[in-house]
């Protein structure tokens, strides 16, 4: 009987749970088509909260405003370029950016080269007419279609058609080469259009330091149209090895503003939409932005498109000097008060230079009542003026100031110096003929040998046979294999004669070196240490 009652149980209990299953699936189906809402009494109308959590000053409200308005109105201005050819190429990586390495192997500066494409570019068999090979931007300058760019950029175009231009409203055209300039990286093409929106061109007084500006451009070659913002961070950067050429000239604006690859010949503008600039590098190890891009500033800019615009190619005047910057060294050593000016290296041959008079070790204060302080600054102020034109020097020599009239001559591409900057074995024994060791400078001479004195050209000289890695005659810029051919502006025959004269300074003066190398001739100073031979 017992039995039987737990049977009967345990049935009724089954029944009861299948029931129970039955009722909440049925309950659960019914509920899925009911909002959740519904379900807990109430609708939703509205997510998040009522107003935003900080009220926002009405300066910072509108310094947003300010760059929404440059924004605004300077990007119909750029333009995005592409570059035909009918040359295959299949780059490597490393030939994408390529320029300068100035440590070590690492690949840090770097101007946008455009991207080629490594793609097979043929049809069964046969080339391709035009193949793409890079991509940049432009800045319309014209209302008639002039537009200003890097060289860099529509390097390798084919003559007819191989630079394309979409412009901001999507319209696209075949652009013809105008003219290039390799040494400032500038370069201008013509579409045919009118009533286009154009840039207004700042000056250099414009360009401060600190001062917010905005990016424009097209990078990473599918980000038409974008706008970064930053600082700029510096002026009159220069000497990094970004533009090729023996008179290349470097005076970039750097900024903070990100820059990508295709940002290549857009613009660097403030935030009243003026255009300072055009961004043309960057420092990276990648290639990609890391803090740092640099652009042409604008008064390089309007001068050499102006040339291009109206005579095809830059109309360039030349002093015929090559210069360094002085350093607190050299100001020691020259009885300078302060650091300032460029020294002269080296003079042309009947230049302007030479026809005025100027001298080694001389050192160039102002141009026209301009400072001078750095090779790129002189090189910059010099493109104000054409051939033919008179500018006057102030110059420091011997101790005092002097005043020369230079007249300003065409700069003929083929010689072999002009105004450009020039930043920086055998035994040895005592005998006053023979070698001679600089143990405390880290450099020894010996005397001039025939075959060095044929190869350099020059009358007299005592002959760098080695430098010590790292010593004050290394990191001052001398090296082996050159020529000392005066000191103290006093020509030297004899390592004997070097050694005189070094032996005659006291610690902590400075003798001045005028050297001569296959490179040319450069201005050394070497500040004597606590002892000498």
């Amino acid at each position: 009987m017992n039995a039987t009652i737990k049977r009967s149980q345990l049935l009724r209990a089954a029944a009861l749970i299948g029931i129970g299953v039955v009722a909440g699936i049925l309950l659960v189906a019914e509920l899925s088509s009911i909002p959740m809402a519904q379900l807990f009494g109430q609708s939703v109308r509205d997510i998040g909260a009522k107003q935003p959590p900080v009220k926002v000053p009405d300066n910072v409200r509108a310094l947003n405003d300010a760059f929404v308005a440059a924004a605004n109105a300077v990007q119909p201005t750029v333009v995005y370029i592409e570059v035909l050819s009918k040359e295959r190429s299949e780059p490597t990586p490393d030939d994408f950016f390529r320029f300068f390495s100035p440590w070590d192997d690492e690949d840090f500066f770097r101007p946008f080269r455009p991207r080629e494409r490594s793609q097979e570019d043929t049809d069964n068999g046969k080339r391709k007419r035009n193949v793409p090979i890079g991509q940049g931007s432009g800045v319309i300058i014209t209302s008639d279609g002039y537009i200003v760019t890097n060289n860099h950029v529509i390097a390798g175009a084919t003559p007819d058609g191989g630079i394309r231009v979409r412009l901001s409203d999507k319209r696209e055209f075949t652009a013809k080469l105008v003219g290039r300039d390799s040494l400032t990286d500038v370069a201008v093409i013509k579409i045919d259009a009118k009533d286009l929106p154009v840039a207004y061109l700042g000056t250099s007084e414009d360009i401060k330091i600190g001062e917010w500006v905005i990016a424009v451009g097209n990078p990473l070659v599918m980000l038409n149209s974008t706008v970064t913002a930053g600082i700029i961070s510096a002026v009159g950067r220069g000497g990094m090895g970004l533009n090729r050429g023996q008179f290349a000239i470097e005076n970039y604006i750097q900024t903070d503003a990100a820059i990508n690859p295709g940002n290549s010949g857009g613009g660097l503008f403030t935030l009243d939409g003026k255009l300072i600039g055009i961004n043309t590098a960057i420092a990276s190890g990648t290639g990609y932005f890391a803090g740092y891009g640099f652009a042409i500033p604008v008064d390089i800019v309007r001068k050499v498109a102006l040339d291009l615009i109206n005579y095809g190619k830059v109309n360039r005047a030349y002093i015929g000097v090559t210069i360094r910057a002085v350093d607190d060294t050299d100001a020691k050593g020259l009885g300078l008060s302060n650091v300032q000016g460029v020294i002269v290296n080296d003079i042309l041959k009947h230049s302007p230079a030479d026809k005025a008079g100027l001298k080694t070790q001389d050192v160039i204060l102002e141009l026209d009542g301009m400072p001078v302080n750095s090779p790129n600054q002189l090189q910059t102020l010099l493109l104000r003026y054409r051939p033919g034109d008179k500018v006057k020097l102030r110059i420091w020599r011997d101790g005092k100031e002097l005043v020369k009239e230079v007249r300003l001559e065409a700069r003929d591409e083929s010689v072999a110096a002009a105004d450009k900057s020039s930043e920086p074995s055998p035994g040895e024994t005592s005998d006053s003929k023979g070698p001679v060791r600089f143990d405390d400078l880290g450099f020894s001479v010996a005397p001039l040998r025939a075959e060095t004195k044929d190869k350099l050209d020059v009358a007299s000289g005592v002959e760098v046979t080695k430098v010590e890695r790292y010593s004050e005659a290394y990191m001052r810029g001398l090296t082996p294999n050159s020529v000392i051919v005066s000191v103290d502006r006093k020509p030297v025959d004899s390592p004997g004669q070097l050694r005189s004269v070094i032996a005659s300074k006291k610690p902590g003066d400075v003798v001045m070196l005028e050297v001569k190398s296959q490179e040319g001739k450069q201005v050394v100073s070497l500040r004597i240490p606590s002892s000498t031979n």
